[in-house]
C-alpha cells in the first residue's frame, strides 16, 4: 500500500474512533445529570414538606398564645371595670351626702333671712319712734332755749371755730417751734462755715471808667481838629467821652461794660502809640474787639480752672468768660457766680451731695445774663434753653431753673443754689440800689402788710430785710397772731420779688390810759 494511503486510513479511523468517544461520553453525562435532577428534586420535596410542617405548628402555637392574651385582657378590662364602677359609686354617695348638707344649710338660710327680716321691721319702727321723739325734744328745747336750731347750730359751729383756731395756733407754733430746734442751729454752722471759708470781696462797679492821660494837651489831640477824633471814637465804640476840667483824665461813660473796656483798651493804645485820627481809630477798636473776645475765653478759662470744672463746652467756657463785663445792681456777674459756685460746693460738702456738681451749677446759674440784651426772655429761662443745647446734667438745669423760684425747688442741689445765690447777692456792698426802687420795694411791702384784717399799721425796717406789724388787740386774739404771721410771709414770698430773706414780726398789744387831775 502506498504511504498515503496509509495515512489516510489512519485519519479515518481516528476520526471514527473520536466520534464514537464523543457519542459515548455524552451519554454518560446524560445519565448522571438525570441523575443529579432526580436527587435534587426528591431533596426540594423533603424540604418543602418539612416547611409546610413547620409552619403548621407555628400556626398552632399562634393561635393558642393569642386566645392566652386576649383573655389576659378580657380579665383586666373586667377588673377595670368592676373598680371604676366601685369609685362612680362613692362619688354618687358623696354626692348624695353633700346634697343633704346643702338642703340643710338652705333651710337655715331661709330661717335666718326671716328672721333678719323680721328684726329688720323692728328697727325701722324704732328708728320711726326715736326720730319723732327728737323731733319734739328738738321743739321743747327751743322752747326752753328761746333758740331755733339754727341759730344753736351757728353759736355751736363758732364754739368749735374758735377751738380749733386755738388747736391749730398751738400747733403750728409747736411744729415752729421745733423745727427752728431741729434746723436753725445746723443751718447757721453750715451757711457759717460757707461764708467764712469762702470770704470773698464785695465791690459795686460803676458805669464809668477813667482812662489816666500823660498831659492835659493829649485832650486836644484826642478831641481833634473840629472834634473829629472823639466823634470816631464815640461812633467806633458806643461810648461816651467826657472831657472836663479833670487833670490827665479822661471817663468813659457806658451802661454796656463791654463797650466801655473796647473804649478804655483803645484810647490806651492811642495815647501811647502817639497817631490818632479816624482811620487809625476804627483800626485800633476793630483789633481791640477781637482781643476782648479772646480776653473773654481765657477769663472763661481762668474760672473753669479756678474751680476743677472739667469737660465743659468751649461755646460755655465763652459765656463763662462774658459774664466779667456784666453786672448786676453793681456787682460783677462772673465774681458773682465765682462766689455762688465756691459757696455751693461747700455746703454740698457738708451735706453729702456732689460737690463738683454743686460747683458747676453754681458757676452756670446766672449764664443767661451773657446773653440776655441778645435774646428775648428772662436770664433764668436763657441759661436754661442754653443749658439744655449742650446737654448738661438735668439736675443743673433744675437747679438754673428754680434759683429764683420761678418751679418749686426738688433736689437738695437746688436749694444750695438758691442759698449760695442769696448769701453772695445779699453781702454788704456786694449789690446796690438806686434810692427810688429802694423806697417803693418798702412802699409795697408796707402795703401788702396793711391789706390784712385787723392790722393797724405796719412798719418796714433793715433796709426791707424785716417788716413789723401792729394789729388791733380787740379785733386779733393772740392765737390768730401766729396764723397772721404765716399767712403775711407767705404772700410776701408768692407777690414780691426780694433779695435774701424777709422777717415778719407781728405785735399785739393793750394799753390802758388814765389820767390824775
Amino acid at each position: 500500500m502506498s504511504p498515503i494511503l496509509t495515512v489516510v486510513l489512519v485519519l479515518v479511523a481516528a476520526v471514527a474512533a473520536g466520534a464514537l468517544g464523543f457519542y459515548f461520553g455524552g451519554e454518560n453525562r446524560k445519565r448522571t445529570a438525570e441523575a443529579k435532577i432526580g436527587s435534587a428534586e426528591d431533596e426540594a420535596k423533603r424540604i418543602v414538606n418539612d416547611a409546610i410542617k413547620s409552619a403548621e405548628q407555628k400556626r398552632k402555637e399562634t393561635i393558642i398564645e393569642a386566645k392566652d392574651e386576649a383573655f389576659k385582657l378580657k380579665s383586666d378590662a373586667d377588673k377595670e371595670i368592676k373598680d371604676r364602677r366601685a369609685e362612680i359609686t362613692r362619688q354618687e354617695r358623696r354626692i348624695d351626702q353633700k346634697e343633704e348638707a346643702l338642703d340643710k344649710r338652705t333651710a337655715q338660710m331661709e330661717r335666718k333671712e326671716e328672721d333678719l327680716k323680721h328684726r329688720t321691721e323692728t328697727v325701722t319702727a324704732r328708728l320711726d319712734e326715736l326720730e319723732q321723739l327728737k323731733l319734739r325734744q328738738t321743739e321743747k328745747l327751743e322752747t326752753i332755749a328761746v333758740m331755733s336750731k339754727e341759730d344753736a347750730r351757728a353759736v355751736l359751729l363758732k364754739q368749735v371755730d374758735d377751738e380749733l383756731t386755738h388747736e391749730k395756733a398751738m400747733k403750728i407754733s409747736a411744729y415752729q417751734a421745733n423745727m427752728k430746734d431741729e434746723c436753725d442751729n445746723l443751718a447757721r454752722e453750715l451757711i457759717g462755715q460757707a461764708i467764712a471759708r469762702c470770704a470773698a470781696d464785695a465791690t459795686s462797679e460803676a458805669t464809668v471808667s477813667v482812662v489816666p492821660l500823660p498831659s492835659d494837651e493829649m485832650k486836644g489831640r484826642i478831641i481833634g481838629r473840629e472834634g473829629r477824633n472823639i466823634r470816631a471814637l464815640e461812633t467806633a465804640t458806643g461810648c461816651d467821652l467826657i472831657i472836663d476840667d479833670t487833670p490827665e483824665a479822661i471817663t468813659l461813660s457806658s451802661f454796656d461794660q463791654t463797650r466801655r473796656e473796647v473804649a478804655r483798651m483803645a484810647l490806651e493804645r492811642l495815647i501811647a502809640d502817639g497817631r490818632i485820627h479816624p482811620a487809625r481809630i476804627e483800626e485800633t477798636v476793630d483789633k481791640c474787639r477781637r482781643e476782648l473776645e479772646i480776653q473773654m475765653k481765657r477769663e472763661g478759662d481762668k474760672a473753669v480752672m479756678e474751680l476743677g470744672i472739667h469737660s465743659l463746652h468751649p461755646d460755655l467756657v465763652k459765656l463763662i468768660g462774658r459774664l466779667k463785663y456784666r453786672t448786676s445792681f453793681g456787682q460783677n456777674v462772673l465774681s458773682h457766680s465765682l462766689e455762688v459756685a465756691w459757696l455751693a460746693g461747700l455746703m454740698a460738702g457738708e451735706l453729702g451731695v456732689n460737690v463738683q456738681l454743686a460747683r458747676r451749677a453754681g458757676l452756670l446759674h446766672d449764664i443767661g445774663k451773657a446773653l440776655d440784651h441778645e435774646i428775648e426772655g428772662s436770664h433764668v429761662q436763657i441759661g436754661v434753653d442754653i443749658c439744655k443745647k449742650y446737654r448738661e446734667n438735668p439736675q443743673i438745669i433744675h437747679a438754673i431753673e428754680a434759683h429764683h423760684g420761678d418751679v418749686e425747688p426738688k433736689t437738695p442741689l437746688a436749694f444750695i443754689i438758691m442759698a449760695a445765690d442769696a448769701i453772695s447777692a445779699a453781702r454788704p456792698g456786694a449789690r446796690r440800689e438806686n434810692m427810688e426802687s429802694y423806697i417803693k420795694r418798702l412802699e409795697t411791702l408796707e402795703a401788702l402788710c396793711n391789706g390784712f384784717e385787723g392790722v393797724e399799721s405796719s412798719y418796714a425796717v433793715q433796709a426791707g430785710r424785716e417788716v413789723r406789724i401792729l394789729v388791733q388787740p380787740d379785733k386779733v386774739s393772740d392765737d390768730e397772731v401766729i396764723l397772721l404771721a404765716r399767712n403775711v410771709a407767705k404772700k410776701i414770698e408768692n407777690e414780691l420779688d426780694y433779695p435774701g430773706q424777709i422777717k415778719v414780726s407781728v405785735i399785739r398789744e393793750s394799753r390802758a390810759t388814765e389820767y390824775a387831775k
